[in-house]
């Protein structure tokens, strides 16, 4: 027994790779995770229009934080604001004085309501009396509203990135890949091989699980088909892009499968799915737009929920295009260097 012990940390101080993500993982995933894990707003982008809107900013306590001031606007420039997502709280300062929420944040909403006791003290409130409060796009702040759209997201990257990081690997193992880099195929022919039947999959499993929200859980769907449907298949491009890449970096299934649950951990709890993004500190806040949920997050819930138009999601969708781009050119030049020594020993092997 003690022979194993001895041999068993021998060899866990050889492998550094795991040692590292033994030790320095947990340490950084609790040092992240627990600046982002609040889902208290510090700050929340608010729009003010109407007559009374300079009036009405200037009174406006924190945590509303004042982006947009509108003297021409009026209830339908409010409306536009929340559903295009140039903020989440929209202040028509004019009789009635009205305050619309944005229901599809609703970490946000809740901190709102909760901020707004005062708001109508003739002292230094709002003017224009007590405000009628309105929630829109999410009138129950129901959760399931928030999170289905977002779980379609997390189950596509489930499906992208843990499944398609065991393919390059898998050929590593059985000892095929000499076989691939004598064959008359070019690096990006293998990786679009590779991809091909995943990005099916993750085609059947959005339709299925998109079905199932809509269906079981009485999700609105408001938007359009096709910016969806265009935002979904680009997602699934990013996410399968990033397996091939995890598996071109692994050695092993058992160290694809570790790298695959390391990205999808932090795309789970930076992407704004469970944790609203303006409650994160900026030193953290930088990773998530780093990750293709956060962009996919924001198109899915804004159509389905606001009926977002396409317009107003370009950032989205061009996130989501450089970061499929970017991921695929990766996997692709990393591939080329390892079907580059697998082609020189198939060449020596052939000519014994």
């Amino acid at each position: 027994m003690q022979a194993m012990v001895r041999k068993e940390f021998r060899q866990v101080r050889r492998d550094r790779r795991t040692l590292a993500l033994m030790i320095a993982v947990p340490l950084l995933l609790l040092v992240v995770f627990g600046y982002v894990a609040r889902f208290d707003v510090k700050a929340i982008p608010t729009a003010v229009v109407g007559d009374g809107a300079a009036l009405a900013a200037a009174r406006l306590p924190r945590p509303f934080d004042v982006t947009i001031v509108d003297p021409t606007g009026d209830r339908a420039t409010a409306e536009d604001l929340l559903r295009r997502s140039r903020a989440i709280i929209a202040v028509v300062a004019e009789p009635p004085l009205t305050i619309l929420i944005d229901g599809s944040e609703m970490f946000a909403a809740q901190s709102a309501r909760a901020a707004m006791s005062g708001l109508a003290d003739p002292a230094g409130g709002l003017p224009f009396g007590s405000p009628q409060v309105e929630v829109l796009f999410n009138p129950g702040l129901s959760t399931a509203a928030i999170m289905v759209p977002a779980l379609i997201g997390m189950v596509l990257t489930a499906v992208g990135t843990v499944i398609t990081s065991l393919g390059v690997v898998r050929e590593r193992q059985e000892g095929t890949l000499e076989q691939l880099a004598v064959m008359p195929l070019r690096p990006r022919d293998v990786i679009v091989g590779k991809i091909a039947p995943y990005f099916l999959v993750g085609i059947i499993d959005m339709t299925v699980i998109t079905a199932a929200g809509l269906l079981l859980f009485d999700v609105p769907f408001r938007g359009s088909w096709p910016v969806f449907i265009g935002g979904a298949l680009l997602f699934l491009l990013a996410v399968l892009g990033l397996g091939v890449l995890i598996s071109t970096l692994s050695q092993t299934q058992g160290e694809a499968i570790q790298l695959a649950i390391m990205t999808m951990l932090p795309q789970v709890m930076l992407s704004g799915m469970i944790f609203p993004l303006t409650s994160m500190p900026w030193g953290v806040r930088w990773i998530s737009y780093l990750l293709p949920l956060t962009y996919f997050i924001q198109i899915v819930r804004g159509v389905f929920l606001k009926a977002t138009p396409i317009d107003a999601l370009w950032l989205p969708f061009v996130a989501l295009t450089a970061l499929a781009v970017v991921v695929l050119g990766l996997a692709v030049l990393r591939f080329r260097r390892d079907l580059a020594p697998a082609g020189r020993r198939g060449s020596a092997a052939e000519a014994a």
